[in-house]
């Protein structure tokens, strides 16, 4: 049987959608961070699913996480110019 490539994997285990809001630096960078962010809380979530982690240890990581997309959104200025009041 046949290994899948590197990249079959990676899109696999870490799936990334195609940016579709308005095409700007910080909110490619914001999207990537959010993505990112969603795939940690998942995995948290399954292994706190397993007993891997106790309910106190995930919410704590994810609180973790949390934190850092709000450093992350606050750093770029997502949210503070015209774009927080477009519809999507």
């Amino acid at each position: 049987m046949a290994q899948p490539h590197s990249a079959d994997k990676d899109g696999f285990l870490y799936p990334r959608i195609r940016y579709q809001g308005q095409v700007k630096p910080e909110n490619l960078v914001f999207n990537a961070n959010l993505q990112e962010f969603a795939q940690k809380v998942s995995y948290i979530t399954a292994f706190e699913t397993r007993g891997k982690l106790s309910p106190t240890e995930a919410y704590e990581q994810i609180k973790t996480l949390w934190y850092q997309l709000k450093y992350s959104k606050k750093e770029l200025g997502i949210g503070t110019n015209d774009d927080s009041n477009v519809d999507s």
